[in-house]
């Protein structure tokens, strides 16, 4: 077979059928039984929240490609139409799945565990003469129910918003025949609702079973015939034409405003909707029944999580965890003294993100520090890091950031920070037209008896300390003269205007981290044909570049072997005769999000590991600014071997890739769990930090 062979389609599996693989995996667990039962919950809420954004983004794309003409098709050979196609009857059986679990599964088995989704028939007496009063006092005087007649036509639907189509039947006081009308509910109104303990120790109502037990209110005199929820499902991705804008913070913001009504993907409404309202709404969205999915429950199950905050059973939930720390970076420790005794490499969130709030917080009170440079991709709410650089400005320094405005919705947030660094004197920068700045980067430069010195921390995932404590992730603390040299050149190449830079230790994309990354599979595979020893482990978010791809198949045939930890979506098929035989594809889906990038080769003995903030994929590769960054120190090397060794044992969270595009789960189960060994080892294994 010669290599032209690679490109056969059939080697490729589709992207989007493997985005609904890795959400099934989600699904299942919801399903598993061995984890809390509220924690299934949110996995069930997840799978639904995973499944929005796939239709907002990847299927509204695929939908204006269409629209569009395009008709090339993507490396896996399958056309527009056919994808299309064939989502429908994944994502079909998916939601499926999803609302036999909640009605058969988990709302009976969260009420033998004394939580209580009441129904109409079983309310008392008591409990539906304090719901109407909750209904009358809380919920009606926000609804407004339209009417629709030629006077008042079809409304303005938001974007995943929960409303309420209504039959109606009698004349109103204008003399006026009534039909259809819509309710919409606020997205103000909570969607579960906790009645009292004096009506019975907790239990909870959807918002969508008040208004359809209580909806006849709203229309006074009349008689309703019937009411069913459904929501709609919009494009959400932004467009703006960046080299046409003079301002792209302004032309995001005018964005915003369209996601909220772009062009209708899906519908998804109650199971027992009459076939000419599920008509006429599809009519109105421009929808076809492709893009209708009825529903056996509440049209939007991601808000179900909400009771998981209202419910006070630990036994129910995850337990707590108190991350570790390096004693070399403890409270109160001098982080500048800590880094120059040597690296420090910290794993998310089984050690604490608290060492690199401290890093910033000193370097923003340390007098001896002239300037923070700092990338910033998703940083949430309220965060000590912005707080940090607004001491930081307001103390003097000189104060650079790079915010992504693009951060997918994350828009709104960021540019809400971008506007409170402005004010405190900070000089706020958007990043290169054309390309996301996704970068995880932090330069401190600090002035010392030998003269200016940089510290610098780079890390997989992003700069936000709720994500931290979920997600898994590397960021290596430096003080290596070289690293912050290259540090330094990508800010000048960010913030100014400057020819590619030649980096001594980083690889950056989208400039040499593609042509890197080949050149290390090809050597692995020179190797192998050498007999020296060759393997290759890249643990990635996602995979699906096609010249990398092409460029494993290679190493396979030449006897590397290679092992691949993909979270989601992977268009490689491992365990093809000829092609990837060697290739092992492995995905863990647990408590924790697994979010770090880590490319490891063997490279003949001389081990070569990096960790990085891009996966193989073109966007990471080609359309973003990306670095990836070494890991050197031999003792740091071990562990994050060891890390990767873990997971490649784990029987328990672990699925495996099948040529045919399926997931398996791994071995029998039960005896290694990766993200709860990591959970207990890593306070043992902290001294390794001091190394």
């Amino acid at each position: 077979m010669n290599d032209a062979d690679l490109k056969r389609p059939e080697l490729f599996i589709n992207r989007e059928l493997s985005f609904l693989e890795f959400n099934q995996r989600v699904l299942e667990q919801a399903r598993d039984a061995g984890i809390p039962l509220l924690e299934r919950v949110r996995f069930l809420g997840i799978s639904c929240t995973n499944l929005d954004e796939f239709f907002e983004i990847r299927v509204a794309g695929l939908k204006e490609l269409q629209e569009a003409g395009a008709v090339q098709p993507g490396p896996d050979g399958l056309s527009i139409p056919e994808q299309l196609a064939a989502i429908r009857a994944r994502a079909g059986r998916l939601v499926d799945e999803q609302y036999q679990l909640l009605n058969d599964v988990l709302i009976p088995e969260l009420a033998r565990n004394g939580v209580v989704f009441l129904s109409p028939e079983n309310w008392t007496s008591t409990q539906a003469e304090w719901l109407k009063a909750y209904f009358r006092s809380e919920v009606e005087p926000v609804l407004s129910p339209l009417a629709l007649d030629p006077a008042r036509p079809f409304p303005k639907i938001l974007n995943k918003s929960l409303n309420f189509a209504v039959i109606v039947e009698g004349e109103d006081g204008f003399g006026r025949h009534a039909g259809l009308a819509v309710v919409q509910a606020p997205r103000s109104l909570p969607r579960v609702i906790r009645l009292p303990d004096e009506l019975g120790s907790r239990l909870f109502v959807f918002l969508g079973t008040i208004v359809e037990a209580f909806v006849a209110d709203l229309f006074s005199g009349m008689r309703v015939r019937g009411c069913y929820q459904f929501r709609v499902t919009r494009n959400s991705d932004l467009f703006v034409e960046q080299e046409e804008v003079d301002d792209l913070l302004r032309a995001v913001e005018g964005e915003l405003a369209s996601r909220r009504y772009g062009d209708a993907v899906r519908l998804e409404a109650a199971h027992d909707c009459p076939q000419e309202i599920l008509s006429y709404l599809l009519d109105q969205f421009g929808l076809g029944e492709a893009d209708l999915y009825k529903v056996e429950g509440p049209v939007n199950l991601n808000r179900l999580a909400g009771v998981i905050d209202l419910v006070e059973r630990t036994d129910l939930k995850y337990p707590p965890f108190a991350p570790s720390t390096p004693e070399r970076l403890r409270a109160g420790g001098d982080v500048f003294a800590a880094l120059r005794e040597g690296d420090v490499l910290l794993h998310h969130p089984f050690q604490s993100f608290g060492p690199v709030i401290d890093f910033l917080r000193q370097a923003a009170a340390d007098p001896q520090v002239l300037a923070i440079k700092q990338t910033l991709y998703r940083a949430g709410t309220d965060s000590a890091i912005v707080g940090a650089l607004v001491e930081a400005a307001q103390a003097g320094k000189d104060v650079t950031v790079i915010i992504e405005l693009r951060a997918r919705f994350d828009e709104e947030a960021n540019i809400e920070l971008a506007n409170t660094l402005q004010e405190a004197g900070a000089h706020v920068m958007y990043g290169v037209v054309g390309y996301k700045t996704h970068a995880k980067l932090v330069m401190v430069v600090r002035r010392e008896e030998r003269g200016l010195r940089r510290y610098c921390h780079l890390g997989t995932g992003n700069y936000h300390i709720r994500t931290a404590k979920l997600y898994t992730d590397y960021g290596l603390m430096t003080a290596d003269e070289a690293i912050g040299e290259d540090v330094h050149e990508i800010f000048l190449q960010l913030t100014g205007l400057t020819r590619v830079p030649r980096l001594r230790k980083l690889l950056q994309a989208p400039f040499g981290l593609h042509q890197a990354m080949i050149d290390k599979i090809e050597r692995e595979s020179e190797h192998a044909r050498a007999g020296r020893p060759a393997r290759i482990i890249a643990k990635l978010n996602a995979l699906t570049e096609p010249t990398v791809i092409q460029a494993l198949y290679r190493a396979s045939r030449a006897g590397v072997d290679v092992d691949l930890i993909v979270r989601g979506v992977c268009c490689l098929r491992p365990g093809i005769a000829g092609v990837s035989e060697r290739i092992r594809v492995r995905s863990i889906v647990g408590r924790f999000l697994e979010h770090s990038r880590v490319y490891c080769f063997e490279n003949a003995g001389e081990r070569e590991i990096y960790c990085a903030s891009a996966d193989w994929m073109d966007r990471n590769l080609f359309r973003r600014i990306e670095v990836a960054f070494p890991v050197e120190s031999r003792d740091l090397q071990m562990r994050v071997v060891d890390d990767l060794t873990l997971y490649l044992t784990d029987d328990t969270q672990s699925w495996m890739l099948q040529p045919d595009g399926r997931y398996v789960r791994s071995g029998s189960g039960g005896n290694v769990c990766a993200q709860m060994r990591e959970l207990r080892l890593y306070d043992d294994r902290v001294a390794l930090l001091e190394n």
